[in-house]
């Protein structure tokens, strides 16, 4: 597959579960790939892999929380590939537990890094793809990366649920103001992957009784993402913006 091979990706949160399949998948697709993660051994790790197949990738250090990082991670970008055309806001932390009980310093990481950081990498890369000429070849692409948990009350992740929300209200938002700049914003919603992020839920006797809750009684894989993960990045998608992709196999309904 090669329909993304004159785009330059950058993927937030990149160090493991969703980011790291992202950036496999996005590599392998033909797209340039800028791993983007505060754990920078990480991320250089992926690199490695991810040149050993002949495909370009780039480690840099950014925490979405700090926008002085965030330009930072841009710059170093753009001096290894040019200007970053594809986005993949994919960085986001958890924090559950009753909202009675959850500490406040949880309660900012999560907002700071899931909501804060989200507009900051989105509105960093849509000034440069503004700036390079987007608005008359019409090739920005900004993916948001959020969760059926949006639309979903009693999982005790309020805090969490109540980010993701912000997140796919934001991507309407951001793809209205810069809908006439050649920059598309869309939002995935995933439903429930074992991830990193996840740990060991899925295992334990209350995870698996969520699980059989599922209409479909299973977690859905990762790789069911890649497909409009692919489409939303590539120059297909010239025509879709503003749009909300919840992508659960049947777990909310």
């Amino acid at each position: 597959m090669t329909q993304l091979k004159s785009r330059t990706c950058l993927i937030t949160g990149s160090s493991s579960g969703l980011g790291a399949h992202f950036a496999r998948t996005l590599s392998a697709s033909g797209a340039r790939v800028v791993l983007a993660a505060r754990r920078l051994d990480r991320v250089q790790a992926l690199a490695e892999e991810i040149r050993a197949t002949g495909s370009e990738a780039f480690p840099v250090a950014m925490d979405v929380s700090d926008e002085k990082s965030v330009i930072a991670a841009f710059d170093s970008a753009e001096t290894v590939f040019g200007t970053v055309d594809t986005i993949i806001a994919n960085a986001g932390v958890s924090a559950p537990g009753r909202s009675t009980d959850i500490s406040i310093e949880s309660m900012r990481s999560v907002l700071d890094t899931n909501i804060l950081g989200v507009l900051l990498t989105a509105r960093e890369g849509a000034r440069r793809m503004i700036a390079a000429g987007s608005r008359d070849h019409g090739r920005g692409r900004i993916v948001l990366i959020g969760s059926i948990t949006a639309e979903m009350t009693g999982q005790g992740e309020t805090i969490y649920s109540a980010s993701k929300a912000a997140v796919a209200h934001m991507g309407r938002n951001l793809a209205k103001e810069w809908a006439r700049l050649g920059v598309n914003v869309n939002v995935i919603q995933p439903g429930y992957i074992q991830t990193e992020l996840s740990g060991d839920w899925f295992k334990s006797e209350a995870g698996l009784a969520q699980i059989s809750g599922f209409n479909r009684r299973r977690l859905q894989p990762v790789s069911s993402l890649d497909a409009p993960l692919l489409y939303l990045c590539s120059d297909e998608s010239a025509y879709t913006t503003g749009g909300l992709f919840t992508i659960d196999d049947g777990q909310l309904l």
